[in-house]
């Protein structure tokens, strides 16, 4: 396996079961976000690059599509034994190049392992129904079949996880798939792929394109893929949708959030503090269910902002790989974005309760840090509201009543994830029947639903009406057929089966 001390100098593409330099015309950097230094180059692929991993996939679609569903299960079951025996090695690539803890990247990979659980059993939900004599000597009865070769565009802060959303059920359905992963950290991918040779996976079924926007394009328009799942913002998830849907593919386009933390007078405070601390901190803010706006009744806001504070002076910044509670950002360009938003904060009249600006991280001066920053007093027209920062800043609006914050709540363009902290379930009830977001914690601050429910949210987080792996995913990624079917009865001197008698 690919591991950081023995990765090539030059991260290739992967196509049918093996690396593969393709073009070899253009490559990126890929940077340790917690020492600022060079780990590796990565390919970018060229529209030749896409076709050659496209034509793989299309390729190895037929025999893919007639392997028994008991020998892809195997192939699956292989797979989510290995995954579970190596994903201390994969937790490693992923903190090298994304800069999350370590605890975070094992966290991450077992969400991923859920899904690939889950697709280990997808035979329950691949099998169809049957009506018998629905009409006289009439039966009804329906199948689901895979699309062939689909797009699997993934964003830098989930490396494994986010992939494993979607391509353990598309190849468990029988279909094959192309990955575009970040070029940001796309280590992980090329681990994945050598893993599924490991676990017995025909040559093509699981391909991975490296590249940057004209590569995803290509794909978007490429006539021989037939679905695309997206993660990623939402002004970019817009165009995967619509340009994707435009060339007649199948598409389901998960974009930004802003996600709210209700905090209600009865809640448990030290209960509430502390998750909004992991959900607005965890990963550096660089998740797609972070908590990014912490609503708080006027009565309890002082408490709960006291505190948010005491406990975000205990967390410790730095390198990942030393056992601290948040790494760096992704790259030097999006810390210098996340600290502008900062500014932005102070100079829009917001009081800045802790600058993460200011801190000391354990680990290399060079890394890209920024730590935790905490406001207060923040308004709903402020750039640290409106905007999906994608950091660590956690914004505290104050608001008089209930009915406030649910009314601000549902007024937000994004409807991803949002939490609410409250001990009465009368008003829980009321609550999460109420917003208008996708995915509701009832004191549970990251509410991603477990493999055999569906993950998304609605309005501007979603492009497409599909969400993210359970039952929807299952149904994302086959076609539904109804077949009618009657026999004709044997003629009157027949009989049996139409066979004439002996005589």
């Amino acid at each position: 396996m690919t591991s950081e001390s023995s990765a090539p100098h030059t991260l290739p593409h992967w196509v049918g079961n093996e690396p593969w330099r393709g073009s070899a015309a253009r490559t990126g950097e890929v940077v340790d976000p917690a020492t600022g230094r060079r780990r590796l180059h990565v390919h970018l692929a060229e529209p030749a690059d896409v076709d050659a991993a496209v034509e793989a996939a299309r390729a190895a679609f037929p025999g893919w599509r007639e392997t028994s569903l008991t020998r892809r299960t195997q192939v699956l079951f292989r797979f989510r034994e290995l995954l579970a025996e190596r994903k201390g090695e994969l937790a490693e690539i992923i903190t090298a190049e994304h800069g999350k803890v370590l605890d975070d990247a094992l966290g991450e990979i077992s969400r991923g392992l859920e899904v690939v659980e889950f697709a280990c059993g997808l035979g329950h939900l691949l099998k169809g129904e049957m009506t018998d004599n629905a009409s006289t000597g009439v039966d009804v009865h329906s199948l689901r079949q895979p699309l062939g070769p689909v797009a699997v565009v993934s964003p830098f802060n989930f490396p494994a996880m986010v992939p494993m959303w979607f391509f353990p059920l598309a190849i468990a359905a029988g279909n094959t798939v192309v990955l575009k992963p970040s070029e940001k950290d796309p280590s992980a991918a090329n681990w994945l792929a050598e893993l599924w040779v490991e676990a017995g996976l025909p040559p093509g079924v699981f391909n991975v394109l490296h590249g940057e926007g004209d590569a995803v394009d290509g794909l978007l328009r490429h006539s021989a893929v037939k679905a695309v799942s997206f993660v990623g913002s939402t002004p970019i998830a817009r165009h995967v949708y619509e340009t994707a849907t435009a060339h007649g593919k199948r598409v389901q386009a998960l974009g930004g959030a802003k996600n709210h933390m209700l905090v209600l007078p009865d809640a448990d405070l030290d209960q509430a503090a502390d998750a909004a601390v992991n959900a607005g901190f965890g990963s550096a803010g660089e998740r797609c269910m972070a908590v990014s706006a912490l609503v708080a009744i006027d009565s309890v806001a002082d408490e709960l902002v006291d505190r948010v504070r005491e406990k975000v002076g205990g967390l410790r910044v730095g390198d990942g790989r030393r056992g601290t509670d948040m790494g760096p950002l992704v790259t030097g360009e999006h810390r210098d974005r996340v600290a502008d938003y900062v500014r932005a904060g102070v100079a829009e009249g917001a009081e800045l309760v802790v600058d993460g600006r200011e801190v000391t991280p354990e680990g290399s001066g060079e890394g890209f840090w920024l730590g935790p920053t905490l406001f207060d007093h923040v308004t709903p027209e402020m750039s640290v509201y409106t905007d999906e920062i994608f950091g660590p800043v956690l914004s505290v609006l104050r608001v008089s009543s209930y009915e406030e914050a649910l009314e601000l709540i549902n007024a937000n363009p994004y409807g991803n994830g949002v939490a609410l902290f409250t001990n009465d379930g009368r008003t829980a009830r009321h609550f999460q029947r109420e917003v208008e977001v996708g995915m509701v914690g009832i004191n549970v601050p990251i509410p991603v639903p477990v493999a055999y429910y569906s993950f998304g949210g609605w309005k501007a987080s979603l492009f497409g009406d599909t969400h993210a792996y359970g039952t929807e995913g299952v149904h994302f990624f086959t076609r539904g057929k109804a077949v009618t079917t009657r026999w004709p009865e044997p003629e009157q001197h027949q009989v049996g089966l139409g066979f004439p008698q002996n005589t």
